[in-house]
């Protein structure tokens, strides 16, 4: 089996017998697959997941004003047993986790109206190449029931959202074992019941510290698979993403206006890479993008990153049950209410777990993303797009360039072409008004970037 030993000081081929040459012209195609990732696949356990699921819903509540002293009750055990185990499976891979608390002090607001900590548990796993660019998945720690207020009685949260969060640790257990170009950051997420607080405090901490942060896969109920609506569905996920970024200047607007670009954030296309990865690693799964934010007039934790222009998109189950959710337990005219341990199913947490793998392996393996991206072409008979290439050794992994193109009509990049470690191509003939067009990095074992589309309305951010 190759290894998926990505980008140390020298490029090791990932198929026996074959490799790669990339000097002068003549330069060669990556391959289209990373056959380890097809591994990583196998290595997520239903049977880890189900277990901490079981632990989580153990503290009997995690309500975000629930108990802190005690060591087996309440949000305070829940957090520490979670950075336990972030300690665990650092230990196991030479402390390869950088792990720590993130928190500050949350009062005054509707649902914590008395001064309460909100701290989060964040693992990172440092790049080879490029440590300051991360990708990200999450997962939320807290519970509620019915009254959002409700610190004491029982609120197991098996679905909402222990089964995101075991997700994530479960992540950490498979990833940690190998090595990549970039950083992948683990995070266990405080205060989404009471006001994504959590999710708003991480993300003032990375811009504080000019992290660099690509992605944010936020999950958020990745375990039911029988809905309010009676369809009983395994085989399907969603993943939202917003159309134009929330941090959009009146200039900027103007610029996609006359561009395009409503339908190509970089979330958006961070959902579209999501959607491809699905297609090419996990059997008999189908992602379904939803060209919103996230459910109607609702939240979850992708949001506060998308709010500061951080690229984020929230994954998760088809098929909603809302007697499960922020439900007090109990039993009215036969009808059972409460977020519950019968109501997961562990292997398909464990499918939507994979998908995450498989979409932060592939982003933290690839190249840095392109930069500066333009386009051009206006009353030509070709368009022309330009980026910036990366130097020293965030680039030491880059093989080229692939080109992408659509028609504007189709949610999904149809067409594409890799054109080699260039800075600029022109698609001889496309009428720049007909099409839209973006861009990705390839690594040299072909892991390949989210598509950029071009201008301030697909830009991922510099190097």
């Amino acid at each position: 089996m190759p290894l998926f030993r990505t980008y140390i000081r020298y490029f090791a081929t990932l198929s026996a017998g074959i490799t790669f040459a990339f000097t002068g012209n003549a330069q060669q195609v990556p391959p289209q697959e990373l056959p380890m990732i097809h591994q990583l696949v196998k290595d997520v356990s239903a049977e880890r997941i189900e277990a901490d699921i079981r632990k989580l819903v153990g503290f009997g509540t995690r309500h975000t004003l629930s108990e802190t002293q005690s060591d087996t009750r309440g949000i305070g055990a829940a957090r520490r047993w979670i950075f336990s185990e972030f300690e665990k499976i650092s230990a196991e891979c030479g402390n390869c986790l950088e792990v720590m608390y993130i928190g500050d002090t949350i009062s005054g607001e509707t649902r914590i109206p008395e001064p309460t900590e909100v701290v989060s548990v964040i693992a990172i796993q440092r790049g080879m190449l490029d440590p300051n660019r991360y990708v990200s998945m999450s997962g939320d720690i807290d519970s509620r029931v019915s009254d959002p207020l409700n610190g004491v009685d029982d609120s197991p949260g098996a679905n909402d959202n222990a089964s995101g969060m075991a997700g994530v640790i479960e992540a950490a257990r498979v990833l940690s074992k190998h090595k990549f170009a970039g950083s992948i950051i683990y995070m266990g997420l405080s205060g989404e019941e009471q006001g994504l607080f959590g999710g708003q405090i991480v993300a003032k901490h990375a811009l504080e510290n000019n992290w660099r942060i690509k992605a944010v896969l936020n999950n958020d109920m990745i375990g039911n698979i029988t809905g309010i609506d009676g369809v009983t569905d395994n085989t399907t996920a969603r993943v939202f993403s917003e159309g134009t970024r929330d941090v959009e200047t009146a200039e900027e607007a103007r610029e996609r206006r006359f561009s395009g670009g409503e339908v190509d954030s970089p979330s958006r296309n961070l959902a579209r890479f999501i959607d491809r990865q699905a297609d090419k690693y996990i059997p008999n799964l189908d992602v379904m993008m939803v060209y919103r934010l996230d459910r109607f007039g609702r939240g979850g934790h992708h949001r506060p990153f998308n709010a500061v222009g951080i690229p984020g998109v929230r994954i998760m189950e088809t098929h909603e049950h809302y007697d499960r959710q922020h439900q007090d337990i109990r039993v009215e005219n036969g009808r059972e209410y409460g977020d519950v341990i019968e109501g997961v199913n562990f292997d398909y947490a464990r499918k939507l777990t994979a998908l995450n793998i498989v979409s932060l392996a592939e982003m933290a393996a690839a190249p840095p993303f392109p930069a500066d991206v333009k386009l051009s072409g206006a009353v030509r008979a070709s368009a022309v797009m330009n980026w910036s290439k990366p130097t020293d050794d965030m680039a030491e992994n880059l093989a080229g360039y692939k080109v992408y193109w659509r028609l504007t009509d189709q949610p999904q990049w149809t067409y594409s072409k890799y054109v080699g470690d260039v800075d600029n191509y022109i698609f001889e003939n496309l009428v720049v008004d007909n099409y839209y067009f973006g861009v990705a990095a390839v690594a040299k074992d072909g892991a390949e970037s989210p598509v950029v589309f071009p201008g301030s309305m697909g830009s991922f951010g510099g190097y």
